[in-house]
Formats: C-alpha cells, sequence, structure tokens
C-alpha cells in the first residue's frame, strides 16, 4: 500500500509477504529511522536504540543489549528475581479477592513497582512515541508545533532528566562505598560502567546512557502489562476459553504447587491464546517506522509482535518469558468475573491510541482464589 505523509511517500507493508520483502530481503536498505520529534526530545538525540539511526552507535547499542543483559545465560541467572515479584503479585492480589480490581494497575507494579511519578512518565513516555506529528511528516510546520506534541516531549524530558540523576547518583554512591569490592548488580551499574572504560569501539557519553535507559524502562513495563491485560480481557469475554486453560494447568501442573517458567513449554493451549491476543492486540500496532537508505525495488512473517530483522526489540525473549508467566499465574491462582452486575457482553473491547494500544476503559476484575489457600500464603 502506497500513501503520502505530507511530504514522505510512505510504503506500508500490510501483508506477510510485503513483511518478507522490507525486513529480511532487503533488511539492511531500511534498517534506520526517519528523524522523527520522539527521538530528538525523549531519546537525547536519538542516542537510544529505537530510534537511532543505523550505524555505529546503534550496532553498540544493540550489542550491550544482546550480551549484556538479553542473552540467555543473563536471563536465566536473573530468574529468581522474576519469581520473587511474580509470588508478590499474586500475593497482592489475593489480598484483594472478593473486590473489584484494576488489572492493569497490578501488572505496571510487577515490572515497575511503586513509583507513581514514573509510572506517569512510561505512559507519557508511549503515547508521544505513537502520536503523529504534523512536523514530522510536513518539516516546515515543525515549528509551529499544531498539536502541542513538542511542548509535551520537552516537559516529558525534563522529568526524564530528574530520573536519571536521581538513579545514576544512587548507583554511583553505591560504587563509590564498594570500592574494589563493587561488581555491577543491574543494567544502569553496568552501562555507568562502561560508561567510564576504555573498551567500547564508540564512546558511550552520559547522554547515550540517559538514552538507553528509557528504552529499556519503557520496553519492559507497558508492553507487557497491555499484552497481559488484553488477554485477560478476551478470556472473559469467552468464559470456556478459561476453563480450558485452567484444565490444562491442572493436567500438566496440578494444584499443590505454582507454574513455572520451566513449565511453559508444556502449555500449548495457554501459548495459542497468548498469540491470538497478539494477533488481535498487537504489542505495537505500528511498528516504530523504517526508512529507507537507498532505493531497491520490489522465520514466519504472519505475526510480529516485536518486529523483525535487524530493528527486532532485543529483549523479545524477556518479553515472552514475563507475558506467558503472568498469564500462566492469573489463570491457575484465580477465577475471573466481572463486577457488580456487569455482563459479559456490556464489557467494552475498544482501544486507546498509542504505541502499544492499551485498552480504552482500565478491566475492572473480581478475583477469587483457585487452589488450596495454603498457597497463598507467605
Amino acid at each position: 500500500m502506497h500513501l503520502k505523509f505530507g511530504s514522505y511517500p510512505v510504503v506500508v507493508a500490510s501483508s506477510a509477504e510485503m513483511a518478507v520483502e522490507f525486513l529480511k530481503s532487503h533488511d539492511q536498505i531500511f534498517a534506520t529511522r526517519p528523524p522523527h520529534a520522539a527521538g530528538k526530545y525523549t531519546a537525547y538525540n536519538y542516542n537510544d536504540v529505537l530510534w537511532a539511526p543505523y550505524g555505529p552507535h546503534w550496532r553498540q547499542g544493540r550489542k550491550i543489549y544482546q550480551n549484556e543483559l538479553f542473552s540467555s545465560k543473563r536471563l536465566e541467572s536473573f530468574e529468581y528475581i522474576r519469581v520473587e515479584e511474580m509470588w508478590a503479585f499474586v500475593s497482592r492480589l489475593y489480598g484483594l479477592s472478593g473486590k473489584p480490581v484494576v488489572l492493569i494497575e497490578h501488572l505496571t507494579r510487577l515490572t515497575l513497582m511503586s513509583l507513581q511519578e514514573l509510572q506517569e512518565i512510561i505512559s507519557e513516555f508511549f503515547f508521544l512515541h505513537g502520536v503523529f506529528n504534523i512536523g514530522d511528516w510536513i518539516p516546515w510546520l515543525d515549528f509551529l508545533d499544531l498539536q502541542g506534541y513538542i511542548k509535551r516531549m520537552k516537559t516529558l524530558k525534563k522529568k526524564l532528566d530528574r530520573f536519571h540523576d536521581h538513579v545514576f547518583d544512587e548507583h554511583k554512591r553505591k560504587k563509590k562505598e564498594l570500592g574494589k569490592d563493587f561488581v555491577a548488580q543491574d543494567m544502569v551499574d553496568l552501562l555507568l560502567q562502561l560508561a567510564d572504560g576504555p573498551d567500547l569501539d564508540v564512546k558511550l557519553t552520559y547522554d547515550a546512557v540517559r538514552g538507553l535507559t528509557p528504552d529499556l524502562v519503557s520496553g519492559g513495563t507497558d508492553t507487557m502489562a497491555v499484552t497481559v491485560e488484553w488477554v485477560i480481557s478476551e478470556l472473559m469475554k469467552q468464559p470456556h476459553l478459561i476453563t480450558k486453560a485452567t484444565q490444562e494447568l491442572d493436567r500438566v501442573i496440578g494444584r499443590e504447587r505454582w507454574v513455572q517458567e520451566r513449565d511453559i513449554s508444556q502449555l500449548p493451549y495457554l501459548d495459542a491464546i497468548m498469540k491470538e491476543t497478539m494477533r488481535k492486540h498487537s504489542v505495537a500496532p505500528l511498528l516504530a517506522p523504517h526508512m529507507a537508505m537507498e532505493d531497491c525495488k520490489g522465520r514466519s512473517f504472519e505475526l510480529l509482535p516485536f518486529g523483525a530483522g535487524r530493528r527486532m526489540c532485543p529483549g523479545y525473549n524477556l518479553g515472552l518469558k514475563m507475558i506467558q508467566l503472568s498469564i500462566a499465574n492469573l489463570l491457575q491462582a484465580f477465577n475471573w468475573k466481572l463486577p457488580g452486575n456487569i455482563k459479559v457482553e456490556d464489557l467494552s473491547m475498544e482501544e486507546a491510541p498509542g504505541i502499544t494500544a492499551p485498552r480504552k476503559f482500565p478491566l475492572v476484575a473480581v478475583l477469587e482464589p483457585r487452589l488450596p489457600l495454603h498457597l497463598y500464603e507467605l
């Protein structure tokens, strides 16, 4: 599909065959990004991985992600953290049994803890990355900021600055206190260590560290929470699917222990539910745009929730783990129903605008434990 967005010709890859052409056959040609305002103002002048132009900085950032944070070894070493957080998540929901629960609030807390200001930053971050900013497509109108998005991006950057200053100062203080005994414990430690070291091919500036950090925080929170909320929404619309999913869980896992990551491969029905939900409510309905670096002629590409090719999300393995484990635990742990006299047919399935297309109206549900009560005790 060929369109004209303002001053730019745009081709929409609306079929699996065209996705292969753009993301596989001509992957390198379409590996860069257009210089949109979101990358300039909220990614520290394109110093992240999402909006960075294809080149040495982007390749190095992606390499850091793949080798230092999202490698199989690293994900395995952090499994105990995911288990602890999932257990705390289920326990909080158990404490609210019988009461109406706004699910998205607790899903966000699962990955982001309870920092209200940071949650607001991430919500604004995703909204502004998904808007159609007129100045991106008609450059000579950019200075007018007709929709007010540039102003909001600049305000968001100031909030990100304060967040980064707080987080970086805390990590630097801890490193100074430990001295020679210091060992990097998380991605921020690692990025700051790399920024101070001489070993990288491209100097990692502090603006680059500031640019890379929001990618990690935002990519690991909103996308997972939105997807799991849609899964539960779709299941509540069709309760017989919950029955089939819990039957599979009871058959494979039983009712005397919690489902674990190693069990997920034995739950094909649960996997099918996740994939069908991602098909209907894509993690990113419109992936960040690719820009051709030169003229050109024109695994499975039917489902691309995390993109594909060089620009594929480097954290997709972690994302899938968190989504699958969250769905499995929520279905294993609780029976689900709508609050009050709300009928299934009255449950709205409208989407809100944004890069991740969340529900327009957050899902409110009433949960009741379905396993022996001693499993929920700390």
